[in-house]
Order: structure tokens, then sequence, then C-alpha cells
């Protein structure tokens, strides 16, 4: 017994000076004192990273797309809006999707096709490695939530320590299932120096095809959703994969409809 209190004085000493991580004090059998000292260890690393000084950021992203800009085959002309989104604070890796993989039915599909943020922000508070999450759903100025149409934007605050990442969706309102996102782990908040970012990170925004709905012309597909009968309609995408949307149309270039800025408050 004494020498398990000798263990257990040991490893608490450790964790206090913040040399062992959380969940490395496996118990091998129940009445084990690692038990207690795992919990100990995970209380000493929440507290640690609670007290990591924390930036408060402003998070804007413009529509400065035109009315009428684009021309279907047609002849028609079509505007482009932006919907409701999700947004989210996180240390982990690919927080949304993974390129070349199927969407993990967490709620992305719902933004994608139909710009319904709801289902993703409900999936995020439970994910691991996100910090923090929320929906951007009202455009400034505006009093009821809706997409953001040219000249339009929406804004909204997120808080981050250095070495964390931001990430958003926002659906792409003339497409089957497209939306604009941050690729891979999402927009770095702080530089290699620890300091905050600002200013234009567009360019760190791709447009990508969920695979979920075959795609259809934009501007003018009957299965897309200014023109589908019901929600979550459409024959299925038969490549099935996360992807980036490539082609010749401006829209394919984020940086060309839209701008996204970052300023730490």
């Amino acid at each position: 017994m004494r020498i398990h209190s000798l263990v257990l004085s040991a490893l608490i000493a450790i964790a206090n000076q913040g040399l062992v991580k959380p969940a490395l004090a496996t118990p091998y059998w129940q009445d084990s004192p690692l038990n207690l000292v795992d919990s100990v260890i995970q209380q000493q690393h929440k507290l640690q990273t609670a007290q990591i000084p924390k930036t408060r950021f402003k998070v804007r992203i413009e529509n400065i797309s035109r009315t009428d800009e684009f021309d279907a085959s047609n002849g028609m002309k079509w505007t482009l809006d932006f919907s409701p989104g999700v947004w989210l604070v996180s240390d982990g890796s690919n927080p949304l999707f993974t390129v070349g993989k199927t969407d993990r039915d967490q709620g992305l599909e719902a933004i994608a096709e139909d710009g319904n943020p709801t289902q993703l922000a409900d999936s995020l508070k439970h994910q691991t490695g996100v910090q923090s999450s929320g929906i951007f759903n009202t455009p400034v100025g505006a009093t009821q939530p809706k997409g953001i149409r040219p000249g339009q934007s929406f804004e909204f605050t997120v808080t981050a320590a250095p070495g964390q990442k931001l990430s958003l969706a926002t659906m792409f309102g003339q497409s089957n299932d497209w939306f604009y996102a941050p690729g891979g782990n999402g927009i770095a908040l702080f530089d290699a120096n620890g300091q905050p970012i600002r200013g234009d990170v567009t360019s760190q925004i791709n447009l990508w095809d969920d695979g979920t709905e075959a795609d259809e012309e934009p501007g003018v597909g009957l299965n897309q959703g200014p023109r589908q009968k019901m929600a979550n309609s459409g024959p299925v995408d038969p490549n099935g994969q996360v992807r980036l949307v490539t082609g010749s149309g401006l829209y394919t270039k984020a940086s060309q409809v839209m701008r996204v800025t970052i300023t730490p408050e």
C-alpha cells in the first residue's frame, strides 16, 4: 500500500507540472490508484487549457457577386446567394469532411443541398476536437434568418487560442450539393509566433462538391434549392465523394464571388 501511495504522490506531482497528458494513466485493475491519477491529470489538463490566453475574432463573409451576373445555357441569367451556415473552432484534423471520402452523414449534406445548418451545428457540439461552434444565419442589418444576396454579408465572432483553427461552410445557392469551405484542418487563426492573424483569408476558401446529389447546370437545375419541390430531393451522385468543383465558371474561385475577412478584437 505504501508503494501505491508513493506512486500516486509522484504521478500527481508530475501531473501538476504538466508533464503527463490525460488518458495516459490507464488502470490495469479496478482499484488501481492510477484511476485517481488519471482523474487528477485530466482536471489539471482542463485547468491548463482554460488558462491559455484566448483572442476574440470577428469573421465577415461578404457576397461580392452581382445580381444576374451569370448566364445559363438556356439564355437565362441567375444570381448567386450564399446560405446560412456553420462555423467552428477546432484543434483537430478535417473537422467537416475528408476529400475523397463520402459525406459523414452529420449534417453537411443538409447545408450543401438545402442551405440548412441545423443538423450539422448539433453534431459539432459533440465532436472531438471542436472547441466551439455555432450558426451564422442572419445578414448584417437584417432581423430574420436568410441567405445573403449580392452586396450583403454575414458576421459572427469566435474565440480561440494559439494552435486552433477556423472552419465554416455555406451553400452555393444555385447548385445541387456544392458548398464553400476551407480545406483540410481550416484557417489558422494565429501565425507561427502565436500572434493573431488579420485580414483577407478568402484565398483559403474553396468550392466543394459534397458528392451526395447528381450535379445539374448551376442556376437552372430543377433539383437545386431555388427550384426543387422539396428538400433533400434529386438523384444520387454516382461519384459519391467529397471533391473540389472544377470547371471554367467564375464562381469556382471563391475570391471572385465572396470575401472572407478576420479581425482580432
